[in-house]
This record gives structure tokens, C-alpha cells and sequence, in this order.
């Protein structure tokens, strides 16, 4: 690293579904980009079924906050190359038009015309992104989604396929968590980073920790990071991209000293819990790709606000050590009688809307703190969508029920994009309110929380990002 370059185009901090694309997408149009990651850079080769070793090596150690309603809510995110794209479901859904239309209620969003900004502003680059990794239905359904598609039927609720960015190699092995171990998921790292890093187009490194965006007189010109060995390093740039994870932007920001109200307010974290139903036959709802249909009867927040996935269940050892059932955590023989019958346990992903009224906090020692404060209909949608999850099971044929605590992947919105400086922290174009040069490419800049998975929606927002620095409207990477 000793001769490594260190002045570029672009600088973007962070290779999950906003960064990856980012750096891509500019690497293939010849700007000249620097991508850091915090987590090792593994491929399938390194991925096997292989729980402990996984959550281990790729994943953030885990985040809990109290959840306002006698638990702890459980932050779960990937540290690797590809982010958190390289340990999910790959489901790829498009923001509803009613999710998109909460935006500028929120922050004022328009687009450059005035116009309030819509789901339609984001088609065109849904369907870039929807055609760079494939999107397709996933129809394959086995034994475990048939058995639920029977409980759904008959509380009047269908079950549909979901479509996914995944390809015909995905042989429903059920690691996906560990990382795809054929390449049939398509992360940020299999297409957009090794399509550019291959060539010789990109510049990635990781194992390199961002400690500061480095500005001065209202202007980023680079970061300081420690790479692998604890060497810290400078590099500058025309324009600089952080892409963290709404957990860890907001943090970078405030520890950057960057001014701006609305940094780390309006966290969104999307809260799921896992319901399982126990079953006379096997189910093997472990050997499917983890997400294989969804429910959307009660999607919108005037039919409910939260959306069912099924077939899922955890990994054995996420499943024995988060179960709870009416006489609370199980232990002991309760347990073990439990874990015995893994493959008898079907299960249902009860993914809730929220409104964004968590908050990242950096405490006067430089330590994180995530602030939770569920409102009343916030706390209905929960119940409710625990309780329709418990009565599908009961009539798929379930004998006994069990369920996790509350846990969220989709965390949204602490550096959310807006018109308004005192209601957001970024511009329409993802730059910093105050700050130039500054960007943010991830799902921090998502005004409100989506009634979906939100993977597409940033990769979209992302793509949409790069075409405005690649526009370069302000001559940033023009003096680079």
C-alpha cells in the first residue's frame, strides 16, 4: 500500500446496494473511483454452509437497542465487500407509488422541476438495475411454501411468488445468509464491483475503515481510513460518496464534525419478527431460498401496514437461541425439545411499516446509541401482523406456535433526502445540505420507510446518484 495512489475522481465509503453501484457504475463510464470497504473482500469460494464461521467473518458484530415494548430490537447488517447484498434473500421489489408518495410530505422532496417527486421518477432506473442483475420470478416453490399457501387460502389472503435478483445457478441450499456459495445471488460485489474491479477499472480496497470525511470551508476533499495492518491513510478527491448503512453513515458524518440537524433523526428500521408453527411432518423450510412468497393483503398502512414473507426459518443456531413461546425464552429441555424437531418448523417473516422515529446517536465518549420510540399504531402493526402470522400457521396445519424477538435489516432514513435542510439531511441529489462535494449513496437518504424490502429502491436511488456525478453539473471531478 506503501505506492497506493491517493487522489481520485470519486471516494465512496461503503460496497453494499448504494456503494456498490456507485462505484460501478462510475468505474464503467471512466471516472476514476476509489471504493472502501470496512469488511474483508470474500467470494464464493469462501462461502459455505457454515453458520457460526459466516456471522463470524461477515457480518457486524450484533446491535441491540431496547424496543420500548419489554425486549430488545436486534440490528442485523453484513461487513463485507458487497455489503449486506452478499448475505440477503435478494428479493427485488419496487417501492409501492403510495411509499414513494410519503417522501415529500416528509422532506419536501421535488424533483429539479418543482414537481413533487414520485415512483415514477424512479422507474427508469428500476429498470436498469432490474435488468444488470436479472430480476426474475421465483415460482420454484417447495413442500414448506405449499404447506403455508394453505393457511393464507384460507384466511381469505393469497400468496404470491416474489421476483428476485437471483439466477438459474440458485439451487435453494438455504445459505444464502452465508453468502451464495454458487454465484446465483447477485450482489453488488459479483456484478457491479468485480465487473469493473476484473478490468481494471475500479479500485477496491478492503479491510479499510473510514475514520473521517475530511472538510474544510463547507467542502469534502477526501477521507482518512486504517487499513488491515491499523496504517492510517489520507486520500482526496473531486466529490465523496458515504455509503455506510443508515447505522453507520449518520456516525461517520457526526464524527466528521459535518453540521446538520436532521444527521441520525428519522431512523427507520422497518422491525420483523419470525413466526414459527410446529408441524407433524417435516417441513424443511431451511433448505428453500430463505424468502420464496410473500403476502401483501395488509401492505399499506390503511389495510394494516405490514407484509408476510414465508417460507423462512432461521439457521440453527440464530433459531435456538431467539425462541420464545408464551412462557418466554425457551431453555432448557423446552429447548431442546424444540431443536430436535428443527425440520418440522415452518415459518412466516412479519416485516411491519414504520415512520421513522428511531434515532443514531454518538454519546459524548464517540459511542453508538440507537434511541427507539414506538408510536401507538406503530405498536398495532406489530401485534397485528404477530397475530395474523400465528393464525396462517394455525391454519396450515401448525400444532404448536413460536416466535423471535424483534430484529431489523431494512434500516432507513437517518440522512434522508429532502428539499427541506431543518426535515433532511441531504439535497434531491443525495449532497450534503451545507456541504459540498459530500454525498450520501445508501439507504440513509430514504425519506420514510418503504412498505417493502428495500434493496431495489437503493440500488435505483444509487444508479440515480451516479448519473448525477457522472453529469457533473458543478465541475466537481473536473479539477479532480
Amino acid at each position: 500500500m506503501s505506492g497506493a495512489k491517493d487522489r481520485f475522481d470519486v471516494v465512496v465509503v461503503g460496497s453494499g446496494a448504494g456503494g456498490g453501484v456507485v462505484a460501478g457504475e462510475l468505474a464503467e463510464r471512466g471516472r476514476d473511483v476509489l471504493l472502501l470497504e470496512t469488511g474483508p473482500h470474500l467470494t464464493a469460494a469462501d462461502f459455505t454452509r457454515w453458520e457460526a464461521k459466516a456471522t463470524h467473518d461477515m457480518w457486524w458484530p450484533l446491535r441491540l437497542a431496547p424496543d420500548g415494548l419489554g425486549g430488545m430490537l436486534a440490528f442485523l447488517a453484513a461487513r463485507c465487500v458487497g455489503g449486506t447484498t452478499t448475505i440477503n434473500t435478494k428479493v427485488a421489489l419496487r417501492a409501492h407509488e403510495r411509499d414513494v408518495a410519503k417522501w415529500n410530505a416528509e422532506t419536501g422532496l421535488t424533483t429539479a422541476a418543482g414537481s413533487p417527486f414520485t415512483r415514477a421518477d424512479l422507474d427508469p432506473f428500476y429498470d436498469r438495475v432490474e435488468q444488470r442483475l436479472g430480476v426474475r420470478e421465483r415460482t420454484d416453490w417447495t413442500k414448506s411454501t405449499h404447506t403455508m399457501e394453505k393457511g393464507f387460502a384460507a384466511l381469505d389472503a393469497e400468496l404470491e411468488p416474489v421476483t428476485a435478483y437471483t439466477d438459474p445457478n440458485c439451487m435453494r441450499c438455504g445459505s444464502c445468509l452465508q453468502g451464495c456459495p454458487t454465484n446465483a445471488g447477485k450482489s453488488t460485489m459479483n456484478t457491479y464491483i468485480h465487473d469493473a474491479w476484473a478490468r481494471g477499472l475500479l479500485q477496491l480496497r478492503a479491510n479499510a475503515t473510514v475514520e473521517r470525511v475530511l472538510v474544510d470551508g463547507g467542502e469534502a476533499s477526501g477521507v482518512e481510513y486504517s487499513d488491515a495492518d491499523g496504517t492510517r491513510r489520507t486520500v482526496r478527491a473531486g466529490a465523496v460518496v458515504v455509503a455506510c448503512g443508515a447505522l453507520n453513515t449518520p456516525q461517520l458524518l457526526i464524527r466528521s464534525e459535518v453540521p446538520g440537524e436532521a444527521i441520525g433523526r428519522f431512523l427507520g428500521v422497518h422491525p420483523v419478527r419470525l413466526v414459527y408453527g410446529l408441524f407433524d411432518e417435516p417441513q424443511d423450510a431451511h433448505m428453500v431460498y430463505p424468502i420464496t412468497a410473500h403476502c401483501m393483503k395488509h401492505q399499506h398502512d390503511e389495510d394494516g401496514g405490514y407484509v408476510l414473507e414465508a417460507s423462512t426459518i432461521q439457521d440453527p443456531i440464530s433459531f435456538a437461541t431467539t425462541l420464545c413461546d408464551e412462557d418466554g425464552p425457551m431453555w432448557g429441555q423446552r429447548l431442546v425439545d424444540a431443536a430436535k424437531k428443527f425440520r418440522h418448523w415452518n415459518g412466516i417473516l412479519a416485516m411491519v411499516n414504520d415512520e421513522n422515529n428511531a434515532t443514531v446517536v454518538v454519546d459524548e465518549n464517540g459511542m453508538e446509541r440507537f434511541d427507539l420510540d414506538f408510536n401507538e399504531r406503530e405498536r398495532k402493526r406489530i401485534d397485528d401482523s404477530f397475530a395474523f402470522s400465528r393464525d396462517v400457521l394455525l391454519a396450515s396445519g401448525a400444532t404448536q406456535i413460536a416466535w423471535t424477538g424483534l430484529a431489523s435489516t431494512h434500516v432507513q432514513g437517518s440522512c434522508r433526502m429532502g428539499d427541506d435542510p431543518a426535515r433532511s439531511a441531504v439535497d434531491r441529489n443525495g449532497e450534503l445540505h451545507g456541504v459540498r462535494r459530500l454525498f450520501v449513496g445508501d439507504s440513509s437518504v430514504i425519506p420514510r420507510t418503504l412498505s417493502v424490502n428495500p434493496s431495489l429502491t437503493i440500488m435505483a436511488l444509487a444508479t440515480r446518484l451516479a448519473d448525477h456525478l457522472d453529469a457533473d453539473p458543478n465541475g466537481y471531478l473536473a479539477a479532480a
